[in-house]
Protein backbone atom coordinates (compact mmCIF):
# COMPACT_ATOMS: atom_id res chain seq x y z
CA UNK A 1 0.00 0.00 0.00
CA UNK A 2 1.50 3.25 -1.18
CA UNK A 3 0.79 6.46 0.59
CA UNK A 4 0.83 9.83 -1.22
CA UNK A 5 2.86 12.13 0.98
CA UNK A 6 2.57 15.14 -1.35
CA UNK A 7 0.72 18.11 0.24
CA UNK A 8 -2.79 18.72 -1.04
CA UNK A 9 -3.89 22.15 -2.40
CA UNK A 10 -7.11 23.74 -1.30
CA UNK A 11 -9.80 23.71 -3.99
CA UNK A 12 -9.82 26.83 -6.16
CA UNK A 13 -12.65 29.30 -5.53
CA UNK A 14 -15.25 28.95 -8.27
CA UNK A 15 -16.97 32.10 -9.69
CA UNK A 16 -20.77 31.97 -9.46
CA UNK A 17 -21.14 32.47 -13.17
CA UNK A 18 -18.69 29.59 -13.79
CA UNK A 19 -20.70 27.44 -11.45
CA UNK A 20 -23.83 28.14 -13.48
CA UNK A 21 -21.96 27.29 -16.68
CA UNK A 22 -20.65 24.08 -15.10
CA UNK A 23 -24.23 23.17 -14.31
CA UNK A 24 -25.06 23.54 -17.96
CA UNK A 25 -26.84 26.92 -17.87
CA UNK A 26 -27.40 30.19 -16.07
CA UNK A 27 -30.25 32.22 -14.62
CA UNK A 28 -32.15 33.14 -17.73
CA UNK A 29 -33.97 36.50 -17.35
CA UNK A 30 -37.70 36.59 -18.07
CA UNK A 31 -39.86 39.47 -19.27
CA UNK A 32 -41.15 41.39 -16.28
CA UNK A 33 -38.21 40.58 -14.05
CA UNK A 34 -36.45 43.40 -12.25
CA UNK A 35 -32.68 43.04 -12.09
CA UNK A 36 -30.02 45.29 -10.67
CA UNK A 37 -26.95 46.14 -12.72
CA UNK A 38 -23.97 48.44 -13.04
CA UNK A 39 -23.76 51.05 -15.78
CA UNK A 40 -20.87 50.39 -18.18
CA UNK A 41 -21.35 53.24 -20.64
CA UNK A 42 -23.74 56.12 -21.31
CA UNK A 43 -24.58 57.79 -24.64
CA UNK A 44 -27.61 59.71 -25.98
CA UNK A 45 -28.61 56.63 -27.98
CA UNK A 46 -28.30 53.94 -25.31
CA UNK A 47 -27.01 52.89 -21.90
CA UNK A 48 -25.10 49.61 -21.47
CA UNK A 49 -25.61 47.85 -18.13
CA UNK A 50 -23.80 44.83 -16.71
CA UNK A 51 -26.38 42.50 -15.15
CA UNK A 52 -23.95 39.73 -14.22
CA UNK A 53 -25.12 37.62 -17.14
CA UNK A 54 -23.41 36.42 -20.32
CA UNK A 55 -24.82 39.50 -22.07
CA UNK A 56 -25.08 43.12 -21.11
CA UNK A 57 -28.40 44.81 -20.97
CA UNK A 58 -29.19 47.64 -23.40
CA UNK A 59 -31.39 50.61 -22.45
CA UNK A 60 -32.62 52.13 -25.77
CA UNK A 61 -32.82 55.88 -26.39
CA UNK A 62 -36.63 55.97 -26.46
CA UNK A 63 -36.65 54.67 -22.89
CA UNK A 64 -34.14 57.30 -21.80
CA UNK A 65 -36.48 59.97 -23.21
CA UNK A 66 -39.09 58.98 -20.59
CA UNK A 67 -36.77 59.87 -17.73
CA UNK A 68 -36.51 63.30 -16.16
CA UNK A 69 -33.41 65.37 -16.74
CA UNK A 70 -32.43 65.12 -13.09
CA UNK A 71 -32.53 61.31 -13.33
CA UNK A 72 -30.55 61.22 -16.55
CA UNK A 73 -27.84 63.33 -14.92
CA UNK A 74 -27.45 60.69 -12.20
CA UNK A 75 -27.02 57.80 -14.63
CA UNK A 76 -23.26 57.58 -15.00
CA UNK A 77 -20.72 54.82 -15.53
CA UNK A 78 -20.15 52.85 -12.34
CA UNK A 79 -23.55 53.61 -10.76
CA UNK A 80 -25.98 50.82 -9.93
CA UNK A 81 -29.60 50.88 -11.16
CA UNK A 82 -32.56 48.50 -11.27
CA UNK A 83 -33.82 47.62 -14.76
CA UNK A 84 -36.96 45.97 -16.08
CA UNK A 85 -36.49 43.08 -18.53
CA UNK A 86 -38.40 44.05 -21.69
CA UNK A 87 -37.02 41.46 -24.18
CA UNK A 88 -34.73 38.61 -23.11
CA UNK A 89 -33.53 38.47 -26.75
CA UNK A 90 -34.41 40.65 -29.74
CA UNK A 91 -33.79 39.76 -33.41
CA UNK A 92 -30.11 40.47 -32.98
CA UNK A 93 -29.90 38.56 -29.70
CA UNK A 94 -29.65 41.70 -27.52
CA UNK A 95 -31.05 41.85 -24.01
CA UNK A 96 -33.38 44.90 -23.98
CA UNK A 97 -34.06 46.47 -20.58
CA UNK A 98 -35.84 49.60 -19.32
CA UNK A 99 -34.83 52.05 -16.64
CA UNK A 100 -38.11 54.01 -16.69
CA UNK A 101 -40.24 50.86 -16.42
CA UNK A 102 -38.08 49.62 -13.53
CA UNK A 103 -38.72 52.89 -11.70
CA UNK A 104 -42.44 52.47 -12.31
CA UNK A 105 -42.39 48.92 -11.06
CA UNK A 106 -40.44 50.08 -8.07
CA UNK A 107 -43.26 52.55 -7.37
CA UNK A 108 -45.76 49.67 -7.43
CA UNK A 109 -43.66 47.92 -4.83
CA UNK A 110 -43.47 51.08 -2.70
CA UNK A 111 -47.24 51.59 -3.04
CA UNK A 112 -47.84 48.05 -1.81
CA UNK A 113 -45.55 48.64 1.15
CA UNK A 114 -47.33 51.86 2.08
CA UNK A 115 -50.74 50.20 1.87
CA UNK A 116 -49.58 47.33 4.07
CA UNK A 117 -48.10 49.77 6.59
CA UNK A 118 -51.30 51.90 6.55
CA UNK A 119 -49.19 54.99 5.91
CA UNK A 120 -50.45 58.49 5.14
CA UNK A 121 -48.57 60.75 2.74
CA UNK A 122 -49.17 63.82 0.60
CA UNK A 123 -49.71 63.72 -3.16
CA UNK A 124 -50.13 66.47 -5.73
CA UNK A 125 -53.34 66.54 -7.79
CA UNK A 126 -52.41 66.49 -11.50
CA UNK A 127 -55.87 66.24 -13.06
CA UNK A 128 -59.50 65.21 -12.67
CA UNK A 129 -62.42 63.58 -14.44
CA UNK A 130 -66.09 63.07 -13.67
CA UNK A 131 -65.27 60.30 -11.19
CA UNK A 132 -62.52 61.87 -9.10
CA UNK A 133 -58.92 63.15 -8.96
CA UNK A 134 -55.64 61.98 -10.46
CA UNK A 135 -52.58 62.29 -8.22
CA UNK A 136 -48.85 61.82 -8.84
CA UNK A 137 -47.13 58.85 -7.20
CA UNK A 138 -43.57 58.64 -8.44
CA UNK A 139 -43.83 57.47 -12.05
CA UNK A 140 -47.39 56.27 -11.52
CA UNK A 141 -50.73 58.01 -11.49
CA UNK A 142 -53.01 57.23 -8.59
CA UNK A 143 -56.76 57.82 -8.59
CA UNK A 144 -58.87 59.27 -5.76
CA UNK A 145 -62.62 58.57 -6.33
CA UNK A 146 -65.00 61.43 -5.57
CA UNK A 147 -66.59 59.31 -2.84
CA UNK A 148 -63.19 59.24 -1.09
CA UNK A 149 -62.87 63.04 -0.88
CA UNK A 150 -64.02 64.25 2.54
CA UNK A 151 -64.42 67.92 1.59
CA UNK A 152 -66.56 67.25 -1.49
CA UNK A 153 -70.32 67.59 -0.76
CA UNK A 154 -72.38 64.70 -2.09
CA UNK A 155 -75.56 66.63 -2.89
CA UNK A 156 -74.19 68.41 -5.97
CA UNK A 157 -75.16 68.67 -9.62
CA UNK A 158 -72.82 67.30 -12.28
CA UNK A 159 -71.61 70.78 -13.22
CA UNK A 160 -71.02 71.74 -9.59
CA UNK A 161 -69.11 68.51 -9.01
CA UNK A 162 -66.84 69.13 -12.01
CA UNK A 163 -66.14 72.68 -10.86
CA UNK A 164 -65.34 71.49 -7.34
CA UNK A 165 -62.99 68.76 -8.62
CA UNK A 166 -61.23 71.19 -10.96
CA UNK A 167 -60.44 73.43 -7.98
CA UNK A 168 -58.22 70.67 -6.51
CA UNK A 169 -55.83 70.59 -9.49
CA UNK A 170 -52.39 71.80 -8.41
CA UNK A 171 -53.11 71.30 -4.70
CA UNK A 172 -51.37 68.83 -2.40
CA UNK A 173 -53.73 66.60 -0.42
CA UNK A 174 -53.17 63.86 2.20
CA UNK A 175 -53.96 60.37 0.88
CA UNK A 176 -53.73 56.71 1.81
CA UNK A 177 -53.32 53.77 -0.60
CA UNK A 178 -56.38 51.51 -0.42
CA UNK A 179 -55.89 49.27 -3.50
CA UNK A 180 -52.85 48.11 -5.52
CA UNK A 181 -53.44 45.96 -8.62
CA UNK A 182 -50.35 45.79 -10.80
CA UNK A 183 -51.99 43.61 -13.44
CA UNK A 184 -54.91 45.98 -14.02
CA UNK A 185 -52.69 49.01 -13.43
CA UNK A 186 -54.99 50.19 -10.64
CA UNK A 187 -53.66 52.37 -7.87
CA UNK A 188 -56.58 53.65 -5.76
CA UNK A 189 -56.12 56.16 -2.96
CA UNK A 190 -58.43 57.77 -0.42
CA UNK A 191 -58.31 61.28 0.98
CA UNK A 192 -61.24 60.51 3.28
CA UNK A 193 -59.44 57.54 4.90
CA UNK A 194 -56.31 59.66 5.34
CA UNK A 195 -58.36 62.43 6.90
CA UNK A 196 -60.11 60.07 9.31
CA UNK A 197 -56.86 58.56 10.47
CA UNK A 198 -55.30 61.99 10.79
CA UNK A 199 -58.32 63.05 12.84
CA UNK A 200 -57.95 60.10 15.17
CA UNK A 201 -54.28 60.87 15.71
CA UNK A 202 -54.85 64.55 16.36
CA UNK A 203 -58.16 64.42 18.25
CA UNK A 204 -56.58 63.56 21.59
CA UNK A 205 -53.90 66.18 21.10
CA UNK A 206 -56.51 68.81 20.29
CA UNK A 207 -58.67 67.89 23.28
CA UNK A 208 -55.64 68.29 25.54
CA UNK A 209 -54.72 71.67 24.06
CA UNK A 210 -58.09 73.39 23.55
CA UNK A 211 -59.57 75.52 26.34
CA UNK A 212 -63.05 76.79 27.17
CA UNK A 213 -63.48 80.40 26.08
CA UNK A 214 -60.88 80.12 23.33
CA UNK A 215 -61.72 81.46 19.85
CA UNK A 216 -60.68 79.20 16.96
CA UNK A 217 -61.07 79.11 13.19
CA UNK A 218 -62.77 76.09 11.65
CA UNK A 219 -64.36 74.78 8.46
CA UNK A 220 -68.05 73.87 8.18
CA UNK A 221 -68.03 70.09 7.68
CA UNK A 222 -71.77 69.34 7.52
CA UNK A 223 -75.19 70.79 8.38
CA UNK A 224 -78.17 69.21 10.13
CA UNK A 225 -81.53 70.39 11.41
CA UNK A 226 -80.16 70.92 14.92
CA UNK A 227 -76.80 72.56 14.09
CA UNK A 228 -73.50 72.44 12.20
CA UNK A 229 -70.34 70.35 12.61
CA UNK A 230 -67.10 72.33 12.42
CA UNK A 231 -63.67 70.86 11.65
CA UNK A 232 -61.21 72.42 14.09
CA UNK A 233 -58.15 70.79 12.56
CA UNK A 234 -58.14 67.46 14.35
CA UNK A 235 -61.64 67.05 15.76
CA UNK A 236 -65.16 68.20 14.95
CA UNK A 237 -67.12 70.51 17.22
CA UNK A 238 -70.86 71.13 17.19
CA UNK A 239 -72.57 74.51 16.92
CA UNK A 240 -76.13 74.12 18.12
CA UNK A 241 -78.68 76.10 16.11
CA UNK A 242 -79.36 78.28 19.17
CA UNK A 243 -75.69 79.36 19.19
CA UNK A 244 -75.52 80.50 15.57
CA UNK A 245 -77.06 83.96 15.87
CA UNK A 246 -78.53 86.35 18.43
CA UNK A 247 -81.86 86.03 16.62
CA UNK A 248 -83.83 82.81 15.98
CA UNK A 249 -83.25 80.97 12.69
CA UNK A 250 -85.15 78.09 11.12
CA UNK A 251 -82.21 76.10 9.69
CA UNK A 252 -78.39 76.42 9.80
CA UNK A 253 -78.32 76.75 6.00
CA UNK A 254 -79.75 80.26 6.43
CA UNK A 255 -76.33 81.38 7.72
CA UNK A 256 -73.76 78.70 6.82
CA UNK A 257 -72.70 76.49 3.92
CA UNK A 258 -70.41 73.46 3.75
CA UNK A 259 -66.77 74.44 3.27
CA UNK A 260 -67.22 77.92 4.74
CA UNK A 261 -64.56 79.20 7.15
CA UNK A 262 -65.91 80.54 10.44
CA UNK A 263 -64.66 81.81 13.78
CA UNK A 264 -66.12 80.00 16.79
CA UNK A 265 -65.87 80.21 20.56
CA UNK A 266 -65.37 77.08 22.67
CA UNK A 267 -68.25 76.67 25.16
CA UNK A 268 -67.87 73.08 26.42
CA UNK A 269 -65.30 70.27 26.31
CA UNK A 270 -66.13 66.64 27.08
CA UNK A 271 -62.83 64.74 26.81
CA UNK A 272 -64.36 61.40 27.77
CA UNK A 273 -66.98 61.54 25.00
CA UNK A 274 -64.67 63.57 22.73
CA UNK A 275 -67.23 66.31 22.18
CA UNK A 276 -66.71 70.04 21.82
CA UNK A 277 -69.51 72.62 22.06
CA UNK A 278 -69.03 75.76 19.94
CA UNK A 279 -70.74 79.09 19.33
CA UNK A 280 -70.66 81.63 16.52
CA UNK A 281 -72.87 84.27 18.07
CA UNK A 282 -70.68 84.63 21.15
CA UNK A 283 -67.77 85.71 18.97
CA UNK A 284 -69.88 88.71 17.97
CA UNK A 285 -71.06 91.43 20.38
CA UNK A 286 -74.51 90.92 21.88
CA UNK A 287 -76.81 93.41 20.07
CA UNK A 288 -78.88 93.73 23.26
CA UNK A 289 -75.85 95.19 25.05
CA UNK A 290 -76.10 98.33 22.91
CA UNK A 291 -79.81 98.42 22.14
CA UNK A 292 -80.18 101.81 23.90
CA UNK A 293 -77.53 103.21 21.57
CA UNK A 294 -79.15 101.79 18.44
CA UNK A 295 -82.77 102.67 19.21
CA UNK A 296 -84.73 105.38 21.02
CA UNK A 297 -88.31 105.29 22.29
CA UNK A 298 -90.58 107.05 19.80
CA UNK A 299 -88.36 106.67 16.72
CA UNK A 300 -89.38 104.86 13.54
CA UNK A 301 -87.59 101.64 12.55
CA UNK A 302 -87.77 99.11 9.74
CA UNK A 303 -88.36 95.47 10.67
CA UNK A 304 -89.07 92.17 8.94
CA UNK A 305 -91.75 89.82 10.26
CA UNK A 306 -90.22 86.49 11.34
CA UNK A 307 -93.10 84.75 13.16
CA UNK A 308 -96.82 85.35 13.58
CA UNK A 309 -98.67 84.12 16.68
CA UNK A 310 -102.14 84.52 18.12
CA UNK A 311 -101.00 87.44 20.32
CA UNK A 312 -98.96 89.31 17.71
CA UNK A 313 -95.90 89.10 15.48
CA UNK A 314 -92.17 88.85 16.13
CA UNK A 315 -90.05 91.10 13.94
CA UNK A 316 -86.30 91.35 13.37
CA UNK A 317 -84.67 94.77 13.42
CA UNK A 318 -81.58 95.77 11.45
CA UNK A 319 -79.17 95.18 14.35
CA UNK A 320 -80.43 91.61 14.76
CA UNK A 321 -82.56 92.03 17.88
CA UNK A 322 -86.06 90.63 17.80
CA UNK A 323 -89.00 92.77 18.89
CA UNK A 324 -92.70 92.16 19.46
CA UNK A 325 -95.54 93.78 17.58
CA UNK A 326 -98.49 93.03 19.85
CA UNK A 327 -101.88 92.45 18.28
CA UNK A 328 -103.22 95.51 20.12
CA UNK A 329 -100.64 97.67 18.32
CA UNK A 330 -101.41 96.44 14.82
CA UNK A 331 -104.51 98.52 14.06
CA UNK A 332 -107.01 100.83 15.73
CA UNK A 333 -109.55 98.06 15.44
CA UNK A 334 -107.98 94.96 16.94
CA UNK A 335 -108.01 92.09 14.41
CA UNK A 336 -109.28 88.68 15.41
CA UNK A 337 -106.20 87.04 13.92
CA UNK A 338 -102.82 88.78 13.38
CA UNK A 339 -102.30 86.54 10.35
CA UNK A 340 -104.95 88.54 8.54
CA UNK A 341 -102.74 91.65 8.64
CA UNK A 342 -99.10 90.48 8.48
CA UNK A 343 -97.16 87.46 7.27
CA UNK A 344 -93.55 86.20 7.72
CA UNK A 345 -91.26 88.13 5.41
CA UNK A 346 -93.30 91.36 5.39
CA UNK A 347 -91.28 94.57 5.73
CA UNK A 348 -92.90 97.08 8.08
CA UNK A 349 -92.32 100.59 9.38
CA UNK A 350 -92.83 100.57 13.15
CA UNK A 351 -92.56 102.93 16.10
CA UNK A 352 -90.51 101.98 19.18
CA UNK A 353 -92.72 101.98 22.29
CA UNK A 354 -90.43 100.60 24.99
CA UNK A 355 -86.96 99.10 25.37
CA UNK A 356 -86.18 96.52 28.07
CA UNK A 357 -82.65 95.16 27.50
CA UNK A 358 -82.61 93.34 30.86
CA UNK A 359 -85.61 91.28 29.68
CA UNK A 360 -84.33 91.27 26.08
CA UNK A 361 -87.58 92.83 24.88
CA UNK A 362 -88.48 95.74 22.67
CA UNK A 363 -92.10 96.75 22.09
CA UNK A 364 -93.19 98.11 18.70
CA UNK A 365 -96.33 99.61 17.17
CA UNK A 366 -97.78 99.69 13.69
CA UNK A 367 -100.92 101.66 14.43
CA UNK A 368 -98.94 104.59 15.86
CA UNK A 369 -97.28 105.26 12.52
CA UNK A 370 -99.04 108.18 10.82
CA UNK A 371 -100.27 108.21 7.23
CA UNK A 372 -97.70 110.83 6.27
CA UNK A 373 -94.81 108.91 7.81
CA UNK A 374 -95.91 105.73 6.10
CA UNK A 375 -96.29 107.41 2.69
CA UNK A 376 -92.88 109.13 2.90
CA UNK A 377 -91.16 105.88 3.91
CA UNK A 378 -92.91 103.92 1.14
CA UNK A 379 -91.90 106.49 -1.50
CA UNK A 380 -88.30 106.49 -0.26
CA UNK A 381 -88.19 102.70 -0.21
CA UNK A 382 -89.57 102.50 -3.75
CA UNK A 383 -86.97 104.95 -5.00
CA UNK A 384 -84.05 103.07 -3.40
CA UNK A 385 -85.08 99.54 -4.31
CA UNK A 386 -86.99 99.85 -7.59
CA UNK A 387 -83.91 99.19 -9.85
CA UNK A 388 -83.08 95.93 -8.08
CA UNK A 389 -85.96 94.77 -5.90
CA UNK A 390 -84.44 91.30 -5.61
CA UNK A 391 -81.13 92.58 -4.19
CA UNK A 392 -82.00 91.79 -0.58
CA UNK A 393 -84.32 89.45 1.27
CA UNK A 394 -86.29 92.39 2.55
CA UNK A 395 -86.83 93.72 -0.97
CA UNK A 396 -87.90 90.29 -2.16
CA UNK A 397 -90.59 90.26 0.52
CA UNK A 398 -92.05 93.54 -0.76
CA UNK A 399 -94.05 93.86 -3.98
CA UNK A 400 -92.78 96.30 -6.64
CA UNK A 401 -95.25 98.78 -5.14
CA UNK A 402 -94.32 98.71 -1.43
CA UNK A 403 -97.30 100.75 -0.29
CA UNK A 404 -99.77 98.33 -1.81
CA UNK A 405 -97.76 95.28 -0.71
CA UNK A 406 -97.69 96.10 3.01
CA UNK A 407 -100.86 96.37 5.03
CA UNK A 408 -101.62 100.03 5.66
CA UNK A 409 -101.57 100.97 9.37
CA UNK A 410 -104.86 101.66 11.04
CA UNK A 411 -103.94 105.26 12.03
CA UNK A 412 -104.18 106.21 8.37
CA UNK A 413 -107.88 105.47 8.48
CA UNK A 414 -108.38 108.06 11.16
CA UNK A 415 -107.00 110.72 8.83
CA UNK A 416 -109.67 110.06 6.17
CA UNK A 417 -112.99 111.86 6.29
CA UNK A 418 -116.03 109.56 6.55
CA UNK A 419 -117.86 111.17 3.59
CA UNK A 420 -115.86 109.46 0.79
CA UNK A 421 -117.08 106.07 1.96
CA UNK A 422 -120.65 106.85 1.13
CA UNK A 423 -119.52 108.04 -2.30
CA UNK A 424 -117.89 104.78 -3.33
CA UNK A 425 -119.76 102.81 -5.95
CA UNK A 426 -119.98 99.00 -5.79
CA UNK A 427 -117.18 98.70 -8.38
CA UNK A 428 -114.84 101.09 -6.51
CA UNK A 429 -111.73 99.99 -4.50
CA UNK A 430 -113.94 99.35 -1.47
CA UNK A 431 -114.88 96.07 -3.16
CA UNK A 432 -111.41 94.84 -2.19
CA UNK A 433 -112.50 95.20 1.42
CA UNK A 434 -115.97 93.79 0.85
CA UNK A 435 -115.43 90.73 2.99
CA UNK A 436 -114.92 92.57 6.29
CA UNK A 437 -117.80 94.90 5.27
CA UNK A 438 -120.18 92.04 4.56
CA UNK A 439 -119.20 90.33 7.82
CA UNK A 440 -120.04 93.52 9.63
CA UNK A 441 -123.42 93.95 7.90
CA UNK A 442 -126.40 93.23 10.11
CA UNK A 443 -129.87 92.43 8.68
CA UNK A 444 -130.20 96.17 8.21
CA UNK A 445 -126.85 97.00 6.54
CA UNK A 446 -127.36 100.73 6.31
CA UNK A 447 -127.71 101.05 10.06
CA UNK A 448 -125.15 98.39 11.05
CA UNK A 449 -122.14 99.40 8.91
CA UNK A 450 -120.03 102.09 10.60
CA UNK A 451 -117.79 104.29 8.41
CA UNK A 452 -114.84 103.59 10.74
CA UNK A 453 -115.18 99.83 10.23
CA UNK A 454 -115.06 100.25 6.47
CA UNK A 455 -112.08 102.58 6.64
CA UNK A 456 -110.09 100.41 9.05
CA UNK A 457 -109.91 97.53 6.53
CA UNK A 458 -109.73 99.55 3.30
CA UNK A 459 -107.19 102.20 4.21
CA UNK A 460 -105.01 102.21 1.15
CA UNK A 461 -107.70 101.96 -1.53
CA UNK A 462 -109.71 104.67 0.21
CA UNK A 463 -106.72 107.00 0.45
CA UNK A 464 -105.91 106.57 -3.23
CA UNK A 465 -109.52 107.00 -4.24
CA UNK A 466 -110.25 109.90 -1.90
CA UNK A 467 -109.59 112.83 -4.26
CA UNK A 468 -111.49 111.68 -7.34
CA UNK A 469 -114.32 110.43 -5.17
CA UNK A 470 -114.60 113.75 -3.39
CA UNK A 471 -115.60 115.49 -6.60
CA UNK A 472 -118.46 113.07 -7.10
CA UNK A 473 -119.67 112.94 -3.51
CA UNK A 474 -122.92 114.88 -3.76
CA UNK A 475 -124.42 113.27 -6.88
CA UNK A 476 -123.38 109.81 -5.77
CA UNK A 477 -124.83 110.25 -2.29
CA UNK A 478 -128.14 111.27 -3.79
CA UNK A 479 -128.07 108.21 -6.03
CA UNK A 480 -126.92 105.76 -3.39
CA UNK A 481 -129.20 106.60 -0.44
CA UNK A 482 -132.31 104.86 -1.78
CA UNK A 483 -130.29 101.86 -2.94
CA UNK A 484 -127.61 101.49 -0.22
CA UNK A 485 -128.85 98.14 0.97
CA UNK A 486 -128.82 96.82 -2.58
CA UNK A 487 -125.25 98.12 -3.11
CA UNK A 488 -123.93 96.17 -0.15
CA UNK A 489 -125.66 93.04 -1.39
CA UNK A 490 -124.06 93.57 -4.80
CA UNK A 491 -120.58 93.72 -3.24
CA UNK A 492 -120.94 90.39 -1.47
CA UNK A 493 -120.88 88.00 -4.47
CA UNK A 494 -117.92 89.86 -5.91
CA UNK A 495 -115.91 88.83 -2.87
Amino acid sequence: MTTNLMPTKPPAEVHPMQALLDQGGYDMPQRGDIREGTVLSVSPQEVIIDLGLKREGIVPGNDLARLEKSQLAEIQAGTTWPVYIMQPSDREGNLIVSLSRAMQEKDWFVAQQQMDANEIFEAKVSGYNAGGLEVIFGKLRGFVPASHISTLPRAMSEEERKAALAAYVGQTIPVKVVEVDRRKRRLIMSERAAHRRWQREHRKQLLDEIEIGEVRTGIVRSLSNFGAFIDLGGADGLIHISEMAWFPIGHPSELLKVGQQVEVKVLRIDKQRERIGLSIKRVQPDPWSRVHEDYKVGELVEAVVTRVTDFGAFVRLRSGVEGLLHVSEMADIRPDHPQSLVSPGDLLLLRVLRIEPDKRRIGLSLRQVSETEWAEWAASYREKHAPAPEATEAAAAVEPEPVAAVETPAPVAAAVEPEPVAAVEPEAPIVEAAEPVVEAVEPEPVVAVEPEALIGEAVKPVVEAAEPIGEAVEPVVEAVEPELGAAVETAEPVV
